[in-house]
């Protein structure tokens, strides 16, 4: 196995045991995270009628920082996602961080959410 498709498989382990533990409600979305090495993604997720109910992104148009793939942009998403949850009256979330280390621009985009006013 090339370490590339190993790295995979090491992170569907993790996310399936992260989801095991982690559901999300229409009062305290699942924040699910994914990181790609240009992008990053956030959506607020509801298990239980399995719908989103807020996402944010660094491609959306107009975003404000222009190379999605960095720690600025991340705290830019999670900013962006805190309001938009704040807008809907939501106020405590759930962070999935999906099999990637709590570190970088995952940790960034967290920190930026918990300071746009969401409790997780």
């Amino acid at each position: 196995m090339n370490s590339i498709k190993r790295k995979r498989v090491i992170r569907e382990k993790k996310k399936r045991k992260i989801r095991g533990t982690i559901n999300g409600t229409a009062a305290c979305p699942r924040l699910s995270v994914f990181r790609s090495s240009r992008n990053i993604y956030v959506q607020a997720i509801d298990d239980q009628s399995q719908k989103t109910l807020a996402s944010a992104s660094s491609k959306e148009k107009g975003f404000a920082v222009g190379y999605g793939g960095n720690c600025k942009a991340a705290k830019e998403v999670g900013r962006l996602i805190a309001e938009r949850l704040l807008a809907l009256e939501i106020k405590d979330a759930a962070f999935d961080r999906n099999g990637f280390i709590y570190h970088g621009r995952i940790k960034e985009l967290a920190d930026a959410a918990r300071e746009g006013g969401l409790k997780f």
